[in-house]
């Protein structure tokens, strides 16, 4: 299994290099089909799959599609023009990132500005999209140097944009306002016109991807879901399944964007918990966070018979059917959604890769699916589940690890011959990746994918 790795080196927050393995107990045995402990019944349901895999092809691909493994390295390394644009468009980005909140009023300043009727595509408040703004431009900053995997970002964002009726000329608009925005708050000492430049021709590069994307896509720019299902495990955590009238062409690890009735023009990034089928059903596990507007409205308000609207799928967390490594997947919280769908995906398909599967929660009710996890590792005996929780007594009273997953998965040392995946929120997501980088692991065996949920 490979995976791309998240943005180039480590995000925000992260160690810029592994520092030494440090000596560790033996990892859980692999192959025992059993959890590490004996656990009692909770909600879930298992991980049986409901329909056979497709035939194989007869015939392999002359390339992977969007979200399948790294691209083919390039032969020759980038020119120093190249260089000196990222190393220009880092340098200043660096210098204004203590002022991103002030940054991304000022880009929606000047967007509604010089192109008031692109305000009506933004929902009322614009709390959340300030955020997704910022995030997908630090992405972008981040791998510009890597335009391989950031072309595969930027075709699937063109496509994701078709929902909100984005047209040719919005690019422009959106250029310009970003540009005025950052030379506003970076002034003429940082923003000279070689920074000016660095800019522009790299959001040209951004802006043409997304473009052609946009313009080759003939498939539909949403999909209508009709919930089937909504399953209140807790106050703040909700099980929705909702069935689509055509296939979504999605893989088990990505996500996709979800706008509700109760919500409109609020779209919120989930993982479908379920490999894809030929009943057009997707899982979603939701769970409130604070602010969260649409993950409140999910949990609390949404109903069956709700319509939803559906983006198309993102990500790049998923099976390379051409992997043989072992696989390590860590998963906090509704974290547990893309291992879930993938690990159903291997079930489907058959494998005879090791799967360790670490899920983590603050106490024991917050691991709400362990049940029909230990199931699974009971019938397949590739799979293992690991269950950790925080809480101590919690840990004595179940026989679960105690700890951060942070902690515990570095306990057992780099897994350096294991492709790993990592879910969950962004504090979660950093403390692991950080701790696997001081225990020894390569970072190019770490995969993750950088959005966030709201």
């Amino acid at each position: 299994m490979t995976y791309p790795t998240g943005p180039a080196g480590p995000p925000a927050g992260l160690r810029s290099r592994p520092l030494g393995p440090a000596g560790a107990p033996a990892p859980p045995s692999y192959g025992s089909g059993q959890t590490t402990s004996a656990m009692p019944s909770g909600p879930g349901g298992g991980l049986i799959p409901t329909a056979p895999p497709p035939p194989p092809s007869n015939t392999a691909p002359s390339a992977p599609p969007d979200g399948y493994g790294l691209p083919a390295p390039r032969d020759a390394a980038a020119s120093n023009d190249v260089n000196d644009m990222v190393a220009l468009i880092r340098t200043s980005f660096a210098a204004v990132s203590h002022r991103t909140d002030e940054l991304t009023q000022l880009f929606y300043g000047w967007l509604f500005r010089i192109a008031p009727e692109t305000r009506e595509l933004f929902p009322v408040t614009m709390e959340l999209q300030r955020t997704r703004l910022l995030r997908a431009l630090v992405h972008v900053v981040q791998m510009v140097d890597r335009p391989d995997e950031l072309s595969i970002f930027l075709r699937q964002l063109g496509r994701d944009h078709r929902k909100f009726g984005v047209i040719g000329e919005h690019y422009d608009r959106v250029g310009e306002a970003l540009l005025g925005a950052l030379g506003e708050i970076s002034g003429p000492r940082i923003w000279t016109r070689e920074v000016e430049e660095a800019w522009n021709g790299a959001y040209t590069i951004v802006a043409q991807a997304m473009r052609d994307a946009a313009d080759a896509e003939r498939g539909p720019a949403v999909w209508m879901a009709r919930v089937m299902e909504h399953r209140r495990i807790n106050q703040d955590l909700a099980v929705v399944r909702v069935q689509t009238s055509q296939p979504v062409p999605y893989l088990a690890g990505q996500y996709v964007s979800v706008e509700t009735p109760q919500r409109p023009r609020m779209w919120r990034s989930m993982s479908p918990a379920n490999a894809p089928g030929p009943d057009c059903v997707l899982e979603f596990h939701v769970r409130t966070v604070p602010g969260g507007w649409v993950s409140r409205a999910i949990v609390s308000h949404a109903r069956v018979g709700d319509v939803w609207r559906i983006g198309p799928p993102m990500g790049q967390m998923t099976l390379d059917p051409r992997g043989r490594s072992d696989l390590l997947m860590i998963a906090g919280g509704t974290g547990l959604a893309p291992a879930r769908a993938i690990v159903e995906q291997l079930m489907m398909e058959g494998t005879d890769r090791k799967v360790c599967l670490f899920v983590g929660g603050r106490t024991w009710s917050d691991l709400y699916d362990i049940e029909g996890l230990r199931r699974s590792a009971q019938e397949f005996p590739w799979f293992t589940v690991v269950p950790v929780v925080e809480d101590q007594n919690d840990a004595r009273r179940h026989g679960a690890e105690n700890g951060t997953l942070a902690e515990v998965v570095a306990r057992y040392g780099a897994w350096a011959d294991r492709e790993i995946t990592i879910s969950g929120s962004p504090p979660m997501v950093r403390a692991t990746t950080n701790a696997l980088l001081d225990a020894g692991t390569p970072f190019r065996n770490i995969h993750y994918d950088p959005y966030h949920t709201d």
